[in-house]
């Protein structure tokens, strides 16, 4: 290739530099992000070669630019932020930093070290689709929890009781009952019989009756708000519960329809063969993973990316492993969500989460260890298409022998 082009995005706009293969620039130039820029860009790039001859270097690998970019067949190569960092200082020793300079050193470093990245490859539609599915879905959850957090902490200030009737404050039930009763004075009058009413009205299924839950709300420290502060707070309360019930069935939705979508994928069958690995969170880890088996050509790699697998420092007779930060954290938390749960289900699971717990490994660590370990497992059946099967899980046979003898 005879040109190599840099792209340092934005907002608003971004800033495109082209070098040639002696690194002279041919080209820079700053685009809207718009239609007529985006097509402006495209323009001036095919002026210099064929698409596919003039890679780009980006700093992320999703996005709207980077869709035009390889819908018009440039080969586009995502960079980590923390390669662009640690490059930074070949090109500048003062710090300085600018688009069109970020724009250039993207372009140059694409030049001298292109051999080290691999260009993107799209995953198809339908992964994408899933992809859109289980981080929205995942947002939504942690909003869920600050918006219940919020809740719980705004009744504790002034009426905690009604936070203690029911296990969770974001429930169908306890958001039901602090909008029906959000303030002490609203409540004052409750007794066993509305209370029975109110847990039928609600198809109320749990093992607590009546008195019981009134006793939790009476039990439970008084508020000194004055009147007019209760009614204030009851406002509030009214309005997060509002706003929680609306979410909580929003997310329930979205959980359907992944779960649908998931068990109708052949890579999410694979995904799902394996123990207590569930339709959500066997989603979760094949939005991470994807489709194309070129992009982890090892299980180390894979390892690496969902961050279950240590970085070492070693120089001389010093060596150190510390905690890898620089991953996908969704994924790990994917993997790692699924590797707690499989210790429930796999004896060679329940096996090396407890060997590592017996070297002194605390429970994230231990899982951490168990990740990596079915990351092997993981990565075999995904390249190869191929359900889980324990009998040819040769560590897990040996060992349900050992048991059975």
């Amino acid at each position: 290739m005879l040109h190599f082009g840099g792209l340092d995005w934005g907002d608003a706009g971004h800033a495109v530099c082209v070098v040639d293969i002696a690194g002279a620039v041919v080209l820079k130039l700053e685009v809207t992000h718009d239609a007529a820029g985006l097509a402006d860009l495209r323009k001036r790039l095919a002026k210099l070669a064929p698409a596919g001859d003039l890679p780009i270097a980006i700093e992320r690998p999703s996005g709207l630019i980077v869709d035009a970019l390889v819908e018009a067949g440039h080969p586009v190569v995502p960079l980590h932020p923390n390669v662009v960092k640690a490059c930074r200082p070949r090109y500048r020793a003062a710090g300085a930093k600018s688009d069109p300079g970020d724009a250039f050193m993207l372009a140059d470093i694409l030049r001298t070290d292109g051999h080290r990245f691999r260009p993107l490859t799209p995953c198809s539609d339908e992964i994408k689709a899933l992809r859109a599915l289980v981080r929205g879905r995942d947002d939504l959850v942690a909003e869920r929890v600050c918006l219940a957090n919020r809740l719980r902490s705004l009744l504790d200030s002034f009426w905690p009781g009604a936070a203690a009737v029911f296990a969770d404050i974001d429930s169908p039930i306890a958001l039901a009952f602090v909008q029906r009763y959000p303030t002490p004075e609203a409540a004052a009058r409750l007794g066993e019989k509305r209370m029975k009413v109110f847990l039928a009205s609600q198809s109320y299924c749990g093992r607590r009756s009546p008195a019981d839950l009134l006793d939790r709300l009476r039990t439970a420290p008084t508020g000194l708000a004055g009147e007019a502060e209760a009614q204030a707070r009851g406002e509030m309360v009214r309005a997060l519960a509002a706003v929680l019930e609306r979410l909580v069935g929003e997310i329930a939705k979205l959980t359907a329809r992944i779960e649908h979508t998931v068990a109708d994928l052949p890579d999410g069958q694979v995904v799902m063969s394996f123990p207590r690995a569930g339709r959500i969170c066997a989603a979760q880890i094949l939005a991470e993973l994807g489709d194309v088996r070129e992009r982890f050509q090892t299980p180390d790699q894979l390892a690496a990316e969902a961050g279950v697998c240590p970085v070492t420092h070693a120089s001389g007779k010093s060596r150190g492993v510390v905690f890898r930060w620089a991953c996908n954290h969704r994924l790990r938390a994917a993997v790692t969500c699924f590797a707690d749960n499989s210790r429930h289900a796999s004896p060679w699971a329940a096996d090396l989460y407890k060997r590592a717990r017996a070297r002194g490994c605390d429970h994230p660590h231990a899982t951490r260890i168990l990740a990596r370990a079915w990351i092997r497992v993981l990565w075999r059946a995904w390249t190869s298409r191929t359900a889980y099967n324990p009998k040819s899980h040769g560590a897990a046979a040996a060992l349900n022998q050992t048991l059975a003898a």
